[in-house]
């Protein structure tokens, strides 16, 4: 079964032309509201990919968006949030008519999820085997739910976005590290000062060397590559034409990802099945919204053989 801790959003989706510059003001084409948060997206895909049950511990705020969050969760049949009196996160999100993103966050009832309060969950979480994590709730959290729960046994798929304060501690404790290509880079030079692109072999051996067992490199429209320290596999993107809003194509594919390795996929088919699902989303708009059904998934998968 799978397990996620992390955050929720109400995303706040702001269609505009092209990006705003620094100094400009332009008009919206439209305002949307959405929900999301990565810890959310990621859960809401297990639940709706997975045949099992989906256990995600967030913390949302006593007020109308925190109250939107939890309705969605009971439709889905997901368990473990709790609330308080902080209000409920939110993203606000400029959107291209391409379907490009720039993502501000706003942490609100996301930092009540302290290592403490996490540890009064251990018992329950510990009902679970495969755990998702990201970093929109305090790094120290994630860090000790990776550290806690990799001393049981579990499996920890950890995706590092936003990527701004991670420590490499918690490498040692990740099975399934997931970052797209900005985040790859911006780690190597915080961690190593090396260029990924020109030292990568170098930079690979040292993030094995901090202990994490295999890494995915989503690459957007390019290849998505698998690294561990035996190989290296190159796992074609399906085309996609029409894509709408990328907002949460990294969360639909990690949440995937977990639902297949879950049930036995090996990871080359895991990779593929988690591709496909984010293939999907993002020819839809929004977050959650934009999570396609295990059928839809199925289906895809069946007409790009």
């Amino acid at each position: 079964m799978i397990g996620v801790v992390g955050s929720s959003n109400m995303d706040i989706v702001l269609t505009v032309e092209k990006f705003t510059n620094p100094g400009e003001t332009q008009k919206a084409i439209s305002l949307e509201y959405f929900p999301g948060g990565k810890g959310a997206n990621q859960a809401v895909t297990a639940a709706k990919l997975s045949k099992e049950e989906v256990y995600f511990f967030t913390a949302l705020g006593n007020d109308d968006f925190g109250k939107v969050l939890s309705n969605n969760f009971d439709k889905m049949k997901i368990k473990g949030y709790v609330y308080t009196d902080l209000p409920t996160g939110r993203a606000y999100i400029e959107v291209t008519k391409n379907g490009e993103n720039r993502i501000i966050i706003f942490e609100g009832a996301n930092g009540f999820i302290t290592p403490e309060i996490v540890e009064s969950k251990i018992n329950v979480l510990n009902e679970y085997k495969y755990f998702l994590l990201q970093n929109e709730i305090p790094f120290e959290t994630s860090l000790h739910i990776a550290k806690t729960l990799k001393s049981k046994k579990k499996i920890i798929i950890f995706d590092p976005a936003p990527a701004q304060n991670i420590e490499k501690e918690i490498f040692e404790y990740v099975d399934y590290f997931t970052p797209n290509e900005e985040e790859f880079k911006y780690l190597s030079m915080k961690f190593f000062n090396l260029n990924s692109e020109k030292n990568l072999k170098e930079t690979l051996r040292k993030f094995f060397n901090l202990g994490i067992k295999n890494i995915i490199l989503k690459q957007g429209e390019k290849d998505i590559i698998l690294y561990n320290r035996n190989s290296i596999l190159k796992i074609p993107v399906f085309k996609v034409d029409n894509v709408v809003d990328t907002t949460a194509a990294g969360d639909v594919f990690n949440g995937a990802l977990a639902v297949a390795l879950e049930e036995g996929k090996n990871i080359k088919e895991a990779i593929r099945f988690a591709s496909a699902a984010a293939g999907i989303a993002i020819t839809r708009k929004g977050a959650q919204s934009s999570i396609p059904t295990r059928e839809e998934v199925e289906e895809f998968l069946k007409l790009n053989k």
